[in-house]
């Protein structure tokens, strides 16, 4: 199995109660399947896995591989902050279904993460994961940063395939893609730098945006694959702004908000998040409108 192409780091819909609303995911999921995207992620940091309780993330991947056919690509964030407990995650993601796992960084006791230290860490849940590791590296979120030469030496693991990276640090990306061996992916997590990233030889993107605009995503990468590098930075200009309403700017309760109104289950964020107001929904709402406006026109 390859990790490369456009992938979904799709949002947890809850109820109203503030209860997993599963079939709301499992009808969300049937339409992403609709597209071209690679697959889905469950349980990153969109899916608001810090506010998902263990037994409330087994439910949700297992509902989610319901509706995602053989052939397309499964992966639940297991990340903890404990080896142990990343280990335990990891294996109940994969007894549900999951392809593959993405373990976020600890964050916890900074000072003690060293290089050493994710290296260990990191090998032990590969050695124990049944199924292949990607590592997840999202400093503005946890405060850290997988070292480079940590990744690097990860990258030879044979169960560790592949890693995401979150920021916008275009000379992380090219450093990871300059060190990764044949067969470990480099994914972004930004999509106002995919564009540059792909350039850079980076395999793929895990994006927010492809939730709500997975056919720009996915166009911008077949543009960059082929070539058409004039195309694909116009698209990366006309998608910029929708990125970053629903990541940097309004984070998960923008991209819920985004999704609520192209009529997918969005809902309320988990507490102690707040849904956006009615001004962001109006910015979200005009950028939706534009970047369809410009792909309509694009593609006739």
């Amino acid at each position: 199995m390859t990790f490369s192409g456009v992938f979904a780091p799709i949002p947890t819909p809850f109820a109203d109660d503030g209860e997993l609303d599963l079939a709301g995911l499992r009808d969300n999921v049937d339409r992403w399947m609709s597209t071209g995207l690679r697959g889905l992620v469950v349980l990153g940091t969109n899916g608001e896995a810090p506010l998902v309780d263990d037994d409330e993330a087994d439910r949700l991947i297992a509902a989610a591989r319901e509706r995602i056919p053989a052939g397309r690509v499964l992966i639940a964030g297991t990340g903890r902050q404990s080896t142990r407990s990343a280990i335990l995650a990891s294996r109940r993601a994969a007894d549900r279904g999951a392809d593959a796992v993405l373990v976020r960084t600890p964050s916890c006791f900074t000072g003690q993460l060293t290089t050493s230290t994710f290296i260990r860490h990191y090998t032990a849940v590969a050695d124990a994961s049944p199924v292949p590791v990607l590592l997840y590296n999202f400093s503005a979120f946890t405060g850290v940063t997988l070292p480079v030469e940590a990744a690097a030496a990860l990258s030879i693991h044979e169960n560790i395939v592949g890693l995401k990276e979150s920021g916008p640090d275009m000379s992380y990306v090219g450093d990871l893609v300059g060190l990764a061996p044949d067969g470990f992916s480099v994914l972004v997590g930004s999509a106002p730098t995919f564009f540059t990233s792909l350039a850079l030889g980076a395999h793929g993107g895990v994006l927010a945006l492809a939730c709500v605009a997975p056919a720009a995503c996915l166009r911008l990468y077949e543009l960059v694959h082929a070539g058409r590098y004039d195309e694909a930075r116009e698209l990366q200009r006309h998608v910029t702004p929708l990125a970053k309403l629903v990541t940097s700017i309004h984070g998960v309760p923008g991209l819920k908000a985004a999704l609520s109104l192209i009529g997918y289950v969005g809902g309320r964020p988990r507490l102690p998040l707040d849904p956006v107001g009615d001004d962001a929904v109006a910015q979200i709402r005009r950028q939706i409108d534009l970047l369809t406006s410009f792909t309509c026109v694009e593609t006739h």
